[in-house]
């Protein structure tokens, strides 16, 4: 499956336009991790077990969204975005979506 963030492939034309496809994720944060996070956040610095725990979220998103594109028949997905939003009080959603298309 190929991938852009751009409206196009490099090297190919668009066939069709199958639609959106999408992939999210709902994570929350560990009771453990929290307290590991409020001792960095005395020292300062990255708090590594955030950084982690996004780019699972994130990779998890992206892997379902290329599920969806595969569902429609679509060979590439252009425009991918994330997006995040508040589900509540320590739980985020991490949306990955774009256009699912057909290449010639």
């Amino acid at each position: 499956m190929k991938l852009s963030t751009t409206n196009d492939i490099k090297g190919y034309s668009i066939a069709e336009n199958l639609g959106i496809a999408r992939g999210s994720t709902v994570r929350t944060r560990n009771v453990g991790k929290d307290i590991l996070a409020a001792f960095k956040n005395l020292v300062g610095g990255e708090v590594a077990e955030y950084t982690r725990l996004q780019a699972d979220a994130r990779e998890q998103a992206l892997q379902r969204m290329i599920e969806d594109a595969n569902k429609m028949g679509a060979d590439a997905v252009i425009c991918v975005r994330f997006q995040t939003s508040v589900m509540m009080a320590g739980a985020s959603e991490l949306l990955a979506y774009g256009t699912a298309v057909k290449l010639n």
